[in-house]
């Protein structure tokens, strides 16, 4: 091989070299954006497709925030499937209707399974029941299928301290019940009315949702609270267990969530955290609780 040979395949070789080089380096960088890709998505609240879980906890009641973030995981199309944690004594009746109904929209797109924590009681199980699947621990106090009205009676601590109180009214039933008069009969009968419909309709919401009539209904239906292992036999959850539980039963119901990680959607509330804190605390008083912050009576499907 003469020099004229040899420094053709030497360049050739050198080009190659360079040509492997730069094909290596490409490749890397293709490999380093796809990665950082996927990393800057999920820093950005778009992750890739995933099980979204959800948590309802404390007192249920009326929140728009709430339910603006369950029609978000509705629409969005890389969440494959919703898990319910719920461990709530229950709440408002008109709060937990707009939480069923706000579940509902969701497994009307994606399989939707609810894990009920230490307790999932009335309002609580109306939000269980807006699942397709419920899976209870052993242990967990559920059920407590009831409405409850109720207010302070103040009128001996009046006569005690001497204090009167004067009203002008449009008519008898107008800002009834009130805890500065004992109620009247008609007012009575009319908070009875509420009382017995919000119960008819969460009864037969839980009929509908759970295939039960006749007795199997009423037996459940008389406002007690179960254990998980008493809600399953009476038919108000599917099986004992956890969050294992219901993630295999999401993957019985598609193959293509297996695997797939589970991310936490929380609402981000404008109002501080301690004034929350400091509702929720009230809520717990009941009626007396909603009357310290003026805004009058409501039906409650809480467990007692």
């Amino acid at each position: 091989m003469d020099v004229f040979e040899r420094d053709f395949y030497e360049e050739r070789r050198r080009k190659w070299r360079r040509s492997a080089f730069w094909r290596g380096f490409l490749l890397a960088a293709v490999l380093a954006l796809i990665i950082g890709g996927l990393t800057f998505s999920d820093s950005l609240g778009v992750p890739r497709e995933h099980v979204a879980r959800f948590e309802v906890s404390g007192v249920i009641g009326d929140d728009p925030d709430r339910d603006e973030l369950l029609a978000e995981i509705a629409e969005t199309d890389t969440v494959r499937a919703l898990l319910l944690r719920i461990n709530s004594p229950g709440g408002s009746t008109a709060g937990s209707e707009a939480l069923f109904e706000s579940i509902r929209a969701i497994a009307e797109k994606k399989p939707v399974v609810a894990v009920l924590g230490e307790v999932a009681a009335s309002g609580g199980y109306i939000a269980a029941i807006a699942a397709d699947h419920i899976v209870s621990r052993g242990n967990t106090l559920t059920g407590s299928i009831g409405v409850i009205m109720e207010y302070p009676d103040l009128t001996g601590v009046m006569d005690y301290l001497n204090i009167g109180l004067e009203t002008v009214r449009s008519s008898e039933l107008k800002a009834e019940p009130s805890p500065f008069r004992p109620t009247n009969p008609a007012a009575r009968a009319l908070d009875e009315a509420l009382v017995a419909d919000g119960f008819a309709w969460f009864r037969d919401l839980v009929g509908t949702r759970r295939g039960l009539s006749g007795n199997a209904l009423a037996n459940v239906a008389t406002g007690a609270v179960f254990t998980g292992r008493g809600a399953l036999e009476n038919g108000l959850v599917d099986e004992i267990g956890g969050e294992a539980a219901a993630l295999d039963w999401l993957e019985s119901r598609d193959g293509g969530i297996t695997d797939l990680p589970v991310r936490d959607w929380t609402v981000e509330h404008d109002e501080p955290s301690v004034t929350r804190l400091l509702g929720k605390i009230a809520a717990t008083g009941g009626i007396l609780g909603e009357i310290s912050r003026g805004q009058g009576p409501k039906l409650y499907s809480l467990t007692r």
